[in-house]
C-alpha cells in the first residue's frame, strides 16, 4: 500500500530584488540554508519559512486574502536575513536589530511593530507563485511566492547563524550557473523559478510576468519520456522548463 504524502505545512517565500547599475540583469537575495536542516538541508534557496499563528492574527487587520503568506515572507526575511521589506517607516539600522531581535525572542510580529511605530505595505509584494509537491517525504510545504523590490538605503543581509549560513546577492542566472557547474545546491522549485526569473531584466518584467499569469498551485508529478523518468509541472505557469530529468533532481 502506497504511504500517504504528509499534510503540507502553509509557508511563504520572498524573491527580493536589487537594481544593478545601467541595463544589467537585478541581483536576487539569496540564502544557503544549514547542511543540518532537515528540509533542503545546504541548499540556496530564497528567504522564507512557515507561517506562525501570530502572522494569522496580524492579518486579520488586513483585507488580502493572502494577507498571512505576505506577512509570514517579510517576517521571515527580516528574522533570516536583517532585510527589511514592506516596513513603513523603513526603521533604521538600531530599531531593525530590536525588531529581529525581538522576532527571535518569539515576540509576536505584530506586537514587534506596534513598539516601534512601523506598519506593513502588503501591497508592495506581488503574488508570484505557489509550489505545493506531493511527494513522500518527511515534510511538505505548501509554499506562496512573492516578489518585492528592495528600498533604498536598506542595510546589507546578515544571516541569522541558525537555519541560514550564508546570505549574498546574485542573479538568477549566476545561481543557476554555480548549481551546473556542482558549486551549489538548488531544489526542483527553485531551479524552476529561478529559469523563469532570468528571462527579466527589472524587477518591472518580473511583476509584469507574474500578473499575467494569475497564481495557480503547482504540484509536480513524474512520468516518463523517452524512456526516463521526468518531474513534470504544467505548461501554461510561465516557467520556460517544465521537465527534469528524474534521476538529475534534488527534491525539497
Amino acid at each position: 500500500m502506497t504511504e500517504p504524502s504528509p499534510e503540507p505545512i502553509p509557508a511563504a517565500t520572498l524573491v527580493v530584488f536589487r537594481e544593478r547599475a545601467g541595463d544589467e540583469t537585478p541581483d536576487l537575495l539569496i540564502v544557503e540554508r544549514a547542511a543540518t536542516l532537515v528540509f533542503a538541508g545546504g541548499a540556496l534557496v530564497f528567504p522564507g519559512g512557515r507561517i506562525d499563528p501570530g502572522d494569522r492574527l496580524l492579518a486579520t487587520t488586513s483585507p488580502l486574502e493572502d494577507s498571512a503568506d505576505r506577512i509570514a515572507a517579510i517576517r521571515e526575511t527580516i528574522e533570516e536575513t536583517g532585510v527589511p521589506i514592506a516596513l513603513d517607516p523603513q526603521p533604521d539600522g538600531d530599531a531593525l536589530a530590536r525588531i529581529r531581535a525581538a522576532l527571535h525572542g518569539g515576540v509576536p510580529f505584530g506586537e514587534v511593530l506596534a513598539a516601534e511605530g512601523v506598519t506593513l505595505d502588503l501591497a508592495a509584494l506581488v503574488p508570484f507563485a505557489r509550489w505545493r509537491p506531493a511527494h513522500i517525504h518527511k515534510r511538505i510545504f505548501d509554499t506562496r511566492f512573492f516578489l518585492a523590490r528592495l528600498p533604498a538605503g536598506a542595510a546589507p543581509p546578515i544571516v541569522d547563524g541558525t537555519e541560514t549560513v550564508r546570505a549574498f546577492w546574485a542573479s538568477a542566472q549566476e545561481v543557476l550557473d554555480a548549481a551546473d557547474r556542482g558549486r551549489a545546491q538548488i531544489i526542483f522549485p527553485t531551479r524552476r523559478n529561478l529559469e523563469r526569473l532570468a528571462r527579466f531584466a527589472s524587477f518591472e518584467e518580473a511583476a509584469a510576468d507574474a500578473r499575467e499569469h494569475p497564481v495557480r498551485t503547482i504540484t509536480p508529478w513524474t512520468e516518463h519520456r523517452e524512456g526516463r523518468p521526468h518531474l513534470c509541472i504544467d505548461t501554461d505557469l510561465g516557467y520556460p522548463i517544465t521537465a527534469e530529468v528524474l534521476t538529475a533532481t534534488l527534491r525539497g
